[in-house]
């Protein structure tokens, strides 16, 4: 199981409490999340499954790469953040 967490910010929006979910990758794990949580899939993926640019997410500290197929690996244990990102100057 990993641990999914959430940011305080984007839980001012959508509920979405932490939760040990199971999942060999980004994808498998967010899915399971979500199917106990379906209102935040709205708000951390588009309408094709992909991240949506406002969001980022870290798997033991290490930003994902693959932000449209979700495949970064997730190991046993692993704590998964999702922020929203930042951007100006």
């Amino acid at each position: 199981m990993a641990t999914v967490r959430f940011t305080r910010n984007i839980q001012r929006h959508v509920s979405c409490p932490t939760l040990d979910v199971a999942g060999g990758t980004l994808r498998e794990v967010l899915e399971n999340y979500f199917q106990t949580n379906g209102q935040a899939r709205g708000y951390v993926l588009d309408d094709q499954g992909r991240l949506r640019q406002h969001m980022v997410i870290f798997v033991d500290g290490d930003q994902v790469h693959d932000r449209d197929n979700l495949s970064d690996p997730v190991a046993t244990g692993s704590a998964i953040d999702v922020l929203q990102a930042l951007s100006g100057g």
